[in-house]
């Protein structure tokens, strides 16, 4: 497992780059999941514009004018908490620099680099206004397509997102969020993905509506690019080893070298007897008994951690010491392996992209590529749920997680919008 990149680089190709300690894995890979994603609908924005579909709005902007004090303070605050906080950081001792998050949002930083950043950005934005700058100021009138505003949409995408996947976490473990609210709420761990998409999703639909923006159409735009991004944010999940993996596989046990080792029934019982602690504070239950657990060997042409993977050195420092690791932040993985759910995302994620990525010309009704996106990512995700390890609720004898519940939820929503614009196409025709 890559904590972050330091170990990756340390690892694959045997650099040891201090710097990279601070970059962490599923920051990267989420970070390149908005890039994959705002490419994806830029390219389908455009096609939707050659094709009449999407228009652009004109707006009068003023041009020629200097830099203001506003534009010029706004650089210098970025500038200051970027130089104060991200080089701060680097610049760090050991004893701070350890902990990275506990950095960011404690009171310590490099005031010196804060304010010679601050005043560099500062100056870059008036030099840059500077060279823009007219006799006399004129308004002139410009058209903006809606590909213009991808930088908008992916901004507003990543705050409502995070902080819906926020909210929806929490909700989802009340209890721990009770216990430590301003933790929960600052970590940036503990994500939950339909939460993200809930409130991104409103978010867009108003901002389409204020600029014009048919959201039938954008939201058929975003469709492959949600996949793809979503495939690439897995991989940072499998890749960190944040905690969201699926239930114990019974087939196997870990060996000292931190692989998946075939084991019987009466070995995976002395195992999960030897961890007792742990799995009952893991699965929040009173007995072993109660432990999720599933029995499946890998097939001869197919790798033991593709079903059993012991997550070493994963990121939340999650499970029993490695024996013999002394020298590593992380130094745990877990005693008994697990299905590795994160990957099996990926892979099906980028397989339903490929799918509605060929489709996508076909599927020309506006909001029906849309509906089957949910339907495809409905049915992945309540099926990827029956071997994850999640909090259950209790409904009536039922014991349905909270992804289980949304995600039948975008499947009935998925097949009723399909045939609501399909319909209507029809009629209207």
């Amino acid at each position: 497992m890559y904590p972050n990149l330091y170990y990756a680089f340390r690892d694959l190709f045997g650099l040891e780059l201090p710097g990279l300690r601070f970059v962490n894995s599923f920051g990267f890979f989420v970070a390149l999941s908005f890039l994959a994603g705002a490419w994806v609908l830029t390219r389908e924005l455009k096609r939707k514009e050659r094709a009449g579909l999407l228009s652009g709005k004109e707006v009068k902007i003023m041009v020629g004018q200097p830099a203001s004090i506003t534009e010029m303070l706004l650089n210098f605050i970025l500038g200051f908490i970027l130089g104060y906080k991200i080089i701060g950081l680097f610049l760090a001792d050991k004893e701070h620099s350890a902990d990275p998050q506990a950095f960011i949002f404690s009171g310590a930083g490099n005031l010196p680099m804060g304010i010679i950043l601050g005043l560099l950005m500062a100056g870059l934005k008036w030099w840059e206004k500077q060279k823009q700058k007219l006799p006399k100021p004129e308004e002139r009138v410009i058209r903006i397509w809606p590909h213009d505003r991808v930088g908008d949409i992916i901004i507003y995408s990543a705050l409502f997102g995070f902080l819906g996947a926020k909210v929806f976490h929490n909700l989802e473990n009340w209890n721990e969020f009770v216990k430590s609210p301003i933790e929960a709420l600052l970590s940036f761990s503990g994500l939950t993905f339909y939460g993200g998409l809930i409130c991104a999703a409103l978010a867009l639909y108003f901002y389409a509506r204020k600029h014009k923006i048919n959201f039938k159409h954008l939201a058929d735009a975003a469709a492959p690019a949600l996949l793809l991004a979503y495939a690439l944010g897995r991989v940072g999940c499998q890749v960190a080893g944040d905690g969201d993996w699926g239930i114990l596989n019974s087939a196997y046990v870990t060996g000292p070298d931190s692989k998946a080792v075939l084991a019987d029934t009466t070995t995976f019982n002395q195992a999960l007897e030897s961890n007792k602690n742990f799995y009952l504070k893991t699965f929040n239950v009173t007995s072993l008994d109660e432990v999720h657990h599933t029995s499946v060997k890998a097939p001869s042409w197919l790798p033991d951690w593709m079903v059993a993977y012991t997550y070493p050195h994963n990121v939340i420092n999650e499970g029993t010491p490695i024996p013999g690791c002394v020298d590593d932040q992380y130094c745990s993985h877990l005693p008994i392996p697990v299905f590795p759910t994160p990957f099996y995302e990926t892979v099906v994620c980028l397989i339903f992209f490929f799918i509605l990525w060929a489709f996508r010309k076909r599927l020309s009704v506006p909001g029906s590529m849309f509906a089957v996106y949910l339907i495809v990512n409905g049915i992945e995700r309540f099926l990827v749920e029956k071997i994850r390890v999640n909090t259950k609720y209790d409904i009536g004898g039922f014991h349905p997680t909270q992804a289980e519940l949304i995600s039948t939820g975008l499947v009935l929503a998925g097949l009723a919008l399909y045939f609501f614009v399909n319909r209507k196409k029809k009629q209207d025709a």
